[in-house]
């Protein structure tokens, strides 16, 4: 009886696979015709015709006529931290310029390259790969062709383009390597108050117990940890950014981003929320958690908003359960902190926002909803 159970189930597995790859083979009989029928002038030129280089047109519409050329050596921008802390509010800003493009988090990014993690850290796995010649080379060169697809198909073409991931930036090293000129935003929050945002809103983080400010805090330090020490260790190409003044600051501190970034300034990124929804400025995604707050300009009403929320013996042995406060310049005793005095601008966008002058458009407004039904964790 259980041999032939066994049998079946066998010819089973045998029928599946058989179906899996009949249907995978005309799926990339078909990707190939699609893309020789897109390697027209202006369009998406196979990797093969252009030698490992990839050609879509601008998004500013500018010449049309001839392709832009995209390729693992082009500078991208990398923009991460552990989230609410400011990540979508700084890729909102970079978007608002007309060169830039960073658009939604993709979610796949950090998944995949927490996957290729998984197999360098394992002796086994490693062993195993090797053996099958899929050496760390293969791998580079799959990761480096995936995660550059990814990036510039999921939006608008641009001359600088940039990912908004929290968590790829745990793979911040890997990503130098075989990005060679990509450059690093670590965005860095107070982690009181990223975790009092990351539970009082619900947003689900895999490894996260949003029922404990304790467990949460734990889960900050580490992932935070490990972030900065990457981005010290790879100084000239990551910038570490506080949000705190970057709200309190924005020009300061976007100017001295721009330049890190070898990008021109332009005035729009103190403007984010004018370009909300239109063509070639901010694309919003209807099921992340931040979107109702980055319609509106810069503004400090959430620096302080854990104040007073976090129970008390968590607040009591704050130093221990979060060191990282204080190496990344909080005090961890302060309640509330002095994060310091914002520009007058910042004030004034501050009153209209308590005055409730900026309201989800109308294309947004089912956001409630949608986020209930289909946002899933936050990939760690």
């Amino acid at each position: 009886m259980i041999g032939k159970l066994k049998q079946n189930l066998l010819v089973a597995c045998l029928v599946i696979s058989s179906v899996t790859v009949f249907y995978l083979g005309r799926h990339a009989m078909e990707c190939h015709h699609r893309i020789e029928e897109r390697s027209q002038p202006g369009g998406i030129l196979p990797l093969s015709a252009l030698g490992g280089s990839m050609r879509t047109t601008l998004r500013t519409g500018q010449n049309l006529s001839s392709p832009f050329v995209y390729n693992k050596d082009m500078p991208l921008v990398f923009i991460g931290g552990v989230p609410r802390s400011g990540t979508t509010l700084m890729r909102a800003m970079l978007d608002a310029h007309p060169e830039v493009r960073c658009g939604e988090e993709t979610r796949v990014i950090p998944r995949i390259l927490a996957m290729k993690q998984m197999w360098s850290r394992s002796g086994r796995e490693k062993m195993r790969l090797d053996e099958a010649g899929v050496t760390d080379e293969v791998l580079d060169a799959a990761m480096q062709a995936f995660l550059l697809e990814i990036i510039v198909k999921h939006g608008e073409p641009a001359n600088f383009l940039c990912n908004k991931d929290p968590f790829a930036l745990k793979s911040l090293a890997y990503l130098a390597k075989i990005f060679p000129r990509a450059k690093f935003v670590l965005m860095i929050r107070d982690g009181r108050a990223s975790v009092h945002s990351m539970i009082s809103r619900k947003v689900t983080i895999a490894g996260f117990d949003l029922g404990s400010y304790r467990d949460c805090l734990t889960k900050w330090n580490r992932a935070i940890e490990t972030m900065y020490t990457q981005c010290l260790d790879a100084a000239d190409k990551c910038l570490p950014m506080h949000y705190e003044q970057l709200v309190l600051h924005p020009e300061k501190w976007m100017r001295t981003l721009l330049k890190f970034l070898d990008i021109p300034w332009n005035d729009a990124v103190l403007h984010h929320e004018e370009l909300i929804g239109k063509a070639g400025g901010v694309s919003l995604s209807k099921v992340e958690r931040s979107t109702d707050q980055v319609i509106k300009p810069v503004n400090v009403e959430a620096l302080s908003k854990w104040v007073g929320k976090i129970p008390a013996d968590v607040v009591r042995d704050m130093a221990v359960i979060a060191p990282m406060l204080s190496r990344l310049g909080y005090d961890p005793h302060a309640n509330p902190p002095n994060y310091g005095r914002p520009d007058p601008k910042v004030l004034d966008n501050t009153r209209r926002v308590f005055k409730g002058e900026f309201q989800l458009p109308d294309f947004l407004k089912e956001q409630s909803q949608i986020q209930k039904s289909a946002e899933g964790p936050n990939p760690s």
